[in-house]
């Protein structure tokens, strides 16, 4: 069994599966993978820290680590992984679990820890094919999964935030063309097959905030989250809704998107808008209305080359008040990242990365700043 993410990232990819080592026992089946990748990434930004406050990609506070230039040899979107995972039969019901552990390759030290252990899976299934199947655990949400899954720098880096890079990952377009979908505790049920069309909705673990404009606490309630998706041969589409209350708010939102491959060239668009969406996080930006837009489109020169451009917008539709972590400066607008990226299959396994892309952020006041980098590496599944 492979974990979802990683088998969806594959795919997205257009990566041949990679198959996990498997091990079996009566009638379980035990199997591990998952991926080390690393990024030489380089940094400049062209206005002094502080420029635009808040979560502002863009300005050297979070880009740069503050300076005008930065160097990051860290992990890209994704971290590095292993993942253990079991399946079996019983009664009737098939019953699975996986456990996802990651960690991050950059600090800003040579002798401390490098991180806390980072479990983003932990979970387990039962179902069948006639009632569905029940997922109970950790996980990652529903809403602005397929958003990333289908990014191309999900093997890559897009927005290269040394302040995220240094012991975690870099942000491909997330605060920059859609939210994270996160990772939290929650129990979602999944429909039965219905030709293309699947349906998964569920009660997850309401989340404080802790990042942006201010604290957030979350209401005594569940938050929900559903996802419909449709797949055909050469193309999936989804809508999903996302919603919590918070002491002072309450956060709804909703997402809207599609790919679809012809040939050789690829289409992704993805549009996500609501009240409290956040730029990166649930309701990070506290109660304000949130818009995100993200394109991108590929072409695979050969069976192990593909080019891509993405494009990618977050934007409060009013202001949303200076950060409380980071007080100077014009209150954020919006955050935009163009990537544009070289993906080369040396093997079925191994994934070569060059990027160059540009963030910029904008403020209220009429305050921008922006960054540009390069990055080179690559990711290994296994």
């Amino acid at each position: 069994m492979k974990s979802k993410f990683f088998a969806a990232a594959l795919v997205a990819a257009s990566l041949p599966a990679v198959h996990a080592a498997e091990f079996k026992s009566g009638d379980w089946a035990v199997s591990v993978d998952g991926n080390i990748n690393a990024f030489y990434t380089a940094s400049s930004c062209n206005q002094p820290a502080g420029t635009v406050g808040g979560l502002a990609l863009g300005d050297a506070t979070l880009a740069c680590g503050g300076k005008g230039n930065s160097t990051v040899i860290g992990n890209g979107l994704l971290p590095s992984m292993l993942n253990v995972g079991a399946t079996t039969t019983e009664d009737g019901y098939n019953i699975g679990a996986v456990i996802g552990i990651g960690m991050a390759t950059a600090t800003d030290s040579a002798v401390a820890q490098n991180n806390v252990v980072d479990v983003r899976n932990a979970y387990v299934t039962f179902g069948n094919k006639d009632m569905g199947n029940i997922k109970i655990g950790r996980d990652y949400g529903l809403f602005g999964l397929d958003a990333v899954l289908n990014d191309m720098t999900l093997l890559g880096v897009g927005a290269a935030t040394q302040g995220t890079q240094n012991g975690r990952v870099s942000l491909g377009h997330l605060a920059s063309g859609y939210t994270y979908a996160g990772t939290y505790g929650q129990m979602v049920y999944t429909s039965p097959a219905m030709g293309g069309l699947s349906v998964d909705a569920g009660f997850f673990n309401p989340v404080n905030t802790t990042l942006g404009v201010a604290a957030n606490v979350a209401s005594s309630g569940p938050a929900f989250q559903a996802r419909a998706t449709y797949s055909g041969a050469n193309y999936k589409a989804w809508a999903a809704n996302k919603s919590q209350g918070f002491d002072t708010f309450s956060m709804n939102a909703m997402e809207v998107g599609g790919s679809l491959t012809l040939g050789r060239f690829g289409l992704i668009a993805n549009y996500q808008v609501g009240n409290g969406l956040g730029m990166l996080a649930d309701g990070d930006q506290g109660n304000v209305k949130g818009i995100n837009t993200f394109v991108q489109a590929s072409y695979k020169m050969t069976d192990r080359l593909k080019l891509g451009l993405g494009i990618g917008r977050s934007r409060n539709d009013t202001d949303p008040g200076v950060s409380a972590a980071l007080p100077t400066g014009g209150d954020l607008m919006s955050n935009d990242n163009t990537t544009a990226g070289v993906y080369f299959n040396l093997t079925k396994s191994l994934t070569l990365v060059g990027e160059i892309g540009q963030t910029h952020s904008s403020a209220f006041n009429g305050a921008d700043a922006r960054q540009s980098s390069y990055s080179v590496g690559g990711i290994f599944f296994f």
